[in-house]
């Protein structure tokens, strides 16, 4: 069965944002090294290209670390905005 990308980023124009988010989040330069990073500081043997030898467990300790603090961060910056709309 064909797996369905979900990820679909609703608003196309927020790219730029969500992806300087990324790099925020795991304190890089450069969104597209991001996975990379995310992957080194949980002990996973991510590299360029294919990475089909890599577990559902390794591959989700990664997608876990970067989207876990995206959504941390991202509720940080709505409460530090109502706050400050009161």
């Amino acid at each position: 069965m064909a797996r369905r990308n979900r990820n679909k980023i609703l608003v196309p124009e927020a790219r730029n944002g969500l992806d300087a988010l990324k790099a925020r989040v795991v304190q890089t330069q450069n969104p597209e090294n991001a996975k990379f990073e995310a992957a080194e500081e949980v002990g996973v043997p991510l590299k360029n290209g294919y990475n089909g030898q890599l577990t559902s467990q390794q591959a989700g300790k990664v997608g876990g670390r970067l989207g876990g603090s995206m959504v941390r961060e991202l509720v940080r910056m709505a409460q530090e905005n109502m706050a400050k709309k009161r």
